[in-house]
């Protein structure tokens, strides 16, 4: 059965995703040259410092805002909570635009966490919820190829961008990949239910789930 028979639930989610997490191959392979290049004392370490500060503050922030959203009745909390994340993360790469010191790259780190801790957990609760039966392999295996094949082809393509545009147009495009993305999610607001039908599948993944 082809993917576009999955329900438009499920349909939106994974396009959303597509959309954003492609953009954000845009910006995988320069953010470190980036670094380099624009920031004052720019480094290895002052890269390396930022990952971590990201990792590690979405890491802590992620299993309460899940527990959170769990104790609220129904799932509306969980869509809303997932809008304003990717929206708040989508505004992140224009933030790197007027950036010049560490801290400012830190700080917009922090940000990002906190926002795709909004993300993680309601999308996933979203998904698993509305999932169609007896093909939820399948939904996770295309909406994992869909990700990897639309994060390599813009990866291949950031690099060149960069080198003859610069910076700034990767970061405008990432914003406003990702603007678009959660917009889409708009068009599933009257689908949504006061109470998910969830049938025990947990979110196995969203590896990597970084606008960068």
């Amino acid at each position: 059965m082809p993917a576009f028979t999955f329900n438009k639930i499920i349909k939106v989610l994974i396009l959303s995703d597509f959309i954003i997490y492609s953009a954000s191959g845009l910006l995988a392979p320069i953010f470190a040259v980036f670094l380099l290049d624009s920031i004052r004392g720019g480094d290895a370490s002052v890269a390396g410092m930022a990952a971590g500060i990201y990792w590690v503050t979405k890491s802590l922030l992620q299993v309460p805002v899940g527990k959170l959203l769990d104790k609220i009745k129904g799932e509306k909390d969980d869509y809303y909570v997932l809008i304003f994340g990717t929206f708040l993360a989508s505004l992140v790469p224009l933030g790197y635009l007027i950036a010049f010191e560490p801290w400012h790259i830190y700080a917009l780190e922090i940000i990002l966490a906190f926002a795709m801790a909004m993300v993680i957990p309601p999308w996933g609760g979203l998904f698993t919820r509305h999932i169609d039966k007896g093909r939820e392999a399948e939904t996770w295996g295309f909406e994992s190829s869909l990700l990897g094949l639309g994060v390599g082809l813009t990866g291949i393509a950031g690099g060149f961008i960069a080198k003859e545009f610069g910076f700034e147009i990767i970061f405008i495009a990432v914003s406003a990949f990702g603007i678009a993305g959660a917009s889409l999610l708009l068009l599933v607001r009257k689908d949504i239910l006061p109470q998910g039908n969830a049938i025990g599948l947990a979110p196995h993944r969203r590896h990597g789930g970084h606008m960068r």
